[in-house]
């Protein structure tokens, strides 16, 4: 038997919201979805008239409707914002060349400048040559590291005044999980912010897909006939995050408002004043923003580099005790060969 929407509009209802169960018109589900980001937009400061955005763009479906409805909201409110696309090619063959086309054809569709910074060009390695020297065990730490700083810099050179990031509810609510089931202070604290970072060295992020049901954003881009990549990158099936993900589905299915409930559950932390907070600062070395020295994309590009590709996983004093280590071999090396030559 037909529904009626619930907005009044007198359409039939054509689906059932995830976020509230309410059914709706295409229509009137498009205005619900787009008015609650306004209102996240407005509500949270999250812009001011006149800034230049990146929009941190993968080709997903997340980074495209972020990108689809910024325009959208730009023009239709006169946010007054210049809007950009920024993306980043971490070398991974048969997934971020072909969603590179997309995040192009995204460019061409909402007439937005693009620019592309590849691994290659600011570390010197490729995710496909890390693997290959750290296996799959530890990749996600390299290009999640890596791809952190490679916005940074990639919204330096743009002299943009933030990153626009497609980060919705799950994956907000992931996040909170997993530094929950790792013990994460420093990160739980910051996890569930809208907007992290800024401040002089600094540009600030965030995150206009917050309360946005990642059910919903598919929906969205499926009804409006959005065009996203939608292969899973190769090398994620071994992330950490993937066991939160399946946990805060299985707990979605019972209880459709668990996602929210985590999120609002996570911004009521608050933490003891005797409880140890990471000093934000910059990297001794690139000089891009650190709570330690230096900088974790640092310590990692040297590892690789040292041929000791797991120089920057696990505890600081490990990695010390790698490179001295290494540092011993190669001085007894260089003493033998000066013994030799002597002859």
């Amino acid at each position: 038997m037909p529904i009626d929407c619930k907005a009044k509009c007198g359409n039939r209802a054509s689906l059932k919201r995830p976020k509230t169960g309410d059914a709706l018109c295409k229509d009137c589900f498009f205005a619900a979805f787009e008015a609650e980001i306004h209102h996240t937009i407005t509500t949270s400061k999250l812009f001011r008239r006149g800034e230049k955005v990146a929009v941190a763009a993968s080709g997903g479906k997340d980074s495209t409707v972020l990108a689809h409805v910024l325009k959208l909201l730009n023009e239709r409110h006169n946010y007054g914002l210049d809007l950009v696309l920024l993306s980043i090619d971490e070398g991974i063959t048969g997934y971020r060349d072909d969603s590179l086309e997309t995040v192009k054809q995204n460019r061409d569709d909402y007439q937005m400048p693009l620019k592309i910074l590849s691994y290659e060009e600011l570390y010197g390695w490729t995710m496909d040559r890390i693997v290959a020297q750290i296996g799959r065990s530890n990749n996600c730490t390299f290009c999640g590291v890596f791809r952190r700083q490679a916005l940074d810099r990639g919204a330096k050179l743009l002299g943009v005044d933030s990153i626009a990031t497609g980060h919705n509810a799950d994956d907000i609510a992931e996040t909170v999980l997993m530094n929950i089931l790792r013990g994460d202070t420093a990160r739980l604290r910051r996890c569930t912010d809208i907007r992290t970072g800024g401040g002089e060295d600094s540009i600030p992020r965030v995150k206009p897909l917050k309360y946005s049901y990642e059910k919903e954003i598919v929906m969205y881009a499926h009804y409006k006939k959005l065009v996203y990549f939608s292969t899973e990158c190769v090398f994620a099936p071994n992330a950490y995050r993937g066991h939160a993900r399946a946990f805060l589905k299985d707990l979605e299915k019972v209880r459709p408002s668990v996602i929210m409930d985590i999120i609002y559950s996570g911004e009521q932390l608050r933490f003891k004043d005797t409880v140890k907070k990471p000093v934000r600062g910059n990297c001794e070395r690139c000089g891009f923003v650190s709570s330690q020295q230096p900088c974790k994309a640092c310590v990692l590009l040297e590892g690789l580099n040292r041929g000791l590709p797991k120089l920057g996983i696990g505890k600081k004093s490990k990695g010390d005790r790698m490179i001295a280590k290494q540092n011993q071999e190669l001085a007894l090396r260089e003493r033998a060969n000066l013994v030799k030559n002597d002859f």
